[in-house]
């Protein structure tokens, strides 16, 4: 079962003659059309939360280090289901398994907007980040299943659409609903939707039998190795920089948790007979340098959505409506591009639309580093733009010649590592950022409060006028107003230091897009290898 397969035939369209495309009945299209607005609820409820967690912080009483664990619950489960979803499909079904989880999505929204404290709030995100990690490559799966070759391009184009725009729009809609209504309807926006989508699968979804034989037959030390070693390294990630990374025994502990896991995963996957992922992939060219690329893709498409709100909220005081508006333009201009990336890729080499998209991409983020204190939603708007073009031309011929030439047999393995590596890339980055973000403010504040010695006349002057208007406006007390001017000059300093910090951010993610664009020049020509891929 294939959650990439479509963008496959995409890449081969131009160099193997196809048939003409037999015409698609039109609840085949309601089933595609429901399952990617499932798959782009999913990827919108995370960027959503994050939009409002400050708010949602609030309302429940938790502290902000605790209140992390709202995001990270959900991401901990998510990554853990995308590698599982292909074969839980086979054992119970595509219907019953995506129509399931849906339902106990849409339900577990609203029961989130319900919680009353923190512990509820993470138990139920979890469960929650467990059925949206399913929406996802589900969408992939119906794709290929249903639609035929000539076809596949428009509903890949069709999910790629919801999975680039969802990120990008998330601040936008989190924001206003927060703003304007409350931090509760982040989860009900949930409901109409989702109830459209799940009357649209369970009229359009053939019902077939379960196989719960394959229960027997699981790779289960697989499944509970892979299980408990993701969640531990997603949490190190998530909670890493926080907890001062290794200097804290609890992010120790779960890092050895972690490498033993993964260890013995991968020690199972290689010798089972019947391993839940075929790792063996990875050797192969197309596949192993599109990992690679995918995974540098996860870490500049979630730290950028990461960092941006960031920039905007700490040094020009946006609230989340405003950062909204500034991000939506990382999505408006894939509503017109993504549509036609399918025709790009029947006119020209899938690797060049990649190679540009990745190129589009990285400039974005250069056009970033040198920032000042001024420097806001103006600023933001051409390397905004200049990044929605960049991803809309990578996503789906990067899926297309990665997955070139797999087999039908290891389709379901390929999916399931292509999306979880993307997911893991972007907690990397986000970790990584994080760690940046603090370690470069204080390098920048040190070299800044060398030139800002007060035997200098410059920095006389500034505190002399400092104290000036703080006795023009109030402070009677001389030496109250001296302090006041050398708290001022201490908070110029820093804001400028995390200007600086953030600039270098940018550069980093830049260079991580570069690296990926290395990676695509390995990539072979997809015809070469297309021919083994046809039905």
């Amino acid at each position: 079962m294939s959650t990439l397969q479509p963008a496959l035939n995409v890449a081969s369209a131009a160099t193997i003659p196809t048939p003409a495309a037999r015409a698609v009945p039109a609840k085949t299209w309601i089933a595609v059309i429901g399952a990617t607005l499932g798959a782009f609820m999913a990827v919108l409820n995370i960027q959503i939360v994050n939009a409002s967690l400050a708010d949602i912080q609030g309302a429940i009483g938790a502290g902000i280090d605790d209140g992390g664990w709202i995001s990270t619950s959900y991401l901990i489960a998510e990554i853990v289901v995308i590698p599982l979803s292909g074969w839980l499909a086979q054992v119970f079904s595509i219907r019953i398994y995506l129509l399931t989880n849906a339902i106990l999505f849409l339900a577990l929204s609203a029961a989130c907007a319900l919680a009353q404290d923190l512990s509820q709030m993470i138990v139920l995100r979890a469960i929650q980040g467990f059925t949206g990690g399913v929406l996802i490559p589900m969408a992939f799966t119906l794709i290929i299943m249903l639609l035929p070759r000539g076809k596949q391009p428009v509903g890949l184009a069709l999910f790629a659409l919801s999975a680039t725009f969802a990120p990008a729009i998330g601040p936008t809609i989190g924001g206003y609903l927060t703003e304007n209504f409350g931090w509760k309807y982040i989860f009900y926006v949930n409901l109409v939707p989702g109830a459209i989508m799940v009357g649209m699968l369970w009229y359009a979804l053939e019902a077939k039998p379960m196989k719960l034989s394959l229960l027997r037959e699981g790779d289960w030390a697989g499944i509970i190795t892979m299980a408990i070693g993701l969640s531990a390294l997603q949490t190190v990630l998530e909670e890493g920089n926080k907890d001062d990374w290794f200097g804290s025994p609890f992010i120790v502990k779960l890092s050895i948790i972690a490498a033993v896991a993964l260890t013995a995963f991968l020690i199972i996957e290689l010798t089972v007979k019947k391993p839940l992922l075929n790792l063996r992939l990875l050797v192969r060219r197309n596949f192993g340098f599109g990992m690679l690329a995918n995974f540098l893709l996860g870490i500049a498409l979630y730290s950028s959505v990461f960092i941006l709100p960031q920039y905007l909220s700490r040094i020009q005081g946006y609230n989340a409506e405003q950062i909204g508006m500034v991000l939506a333009w990382t999505g408006l201009p894939q509503l017109v591009l993504i549509p036609l990336v399918p025709r790009l890729m029947q006119r020209f080499d899938a690797r060049i639309i990649i190679g540009i998209g990745f190129a589009l991409f990285a400039a974005s983020n250069f056009m970033n580093i040198y920032m000042s204190n001024d420097y806001a939603a103006d600023q933001l708007l051409w390397p905004n733009v200049v990044r929605a073009v960049g991803q809309a031309l990578v996503m789906a011929p990067l899926s297309a010649v990665a997955t070139a030439g797999i087999e039908a047999e290891n389709a379901g393995s390929a999916s399931g590592l292509f999306n979880m590596m993307r997911n893991l890339g972007g907690a990397v980055g986000i970790a990584l950022l994080q760690t940046v973000l603090t370690k470069r403010e204080q390098y920048h504040s040190n070299v800044l409060m060398q030139s800002v010695s007060v035997f200098g006349q410059a920095t006389r002057t500034r505190l002399e006028q400092l104290t000036q208007y703080f006795i023009n406006h109030g402070v009677l007390d001389h030496a109250d107003a001296a302090h006041r001017a050398y708290v001022a000059v201490g908070r110029i300093v820093q804001k400028q230091a995390y200007v600086l910090a953030f600039s270098d951010t940018f550069y980093l993610l830049g260079m991580a897009l570069i690296v990926a664009l290395l990676a695509v020049l390995f990539l072979k020509r997809p015809g070469h290898t297309a021919a083994g891929c046809a039905h």
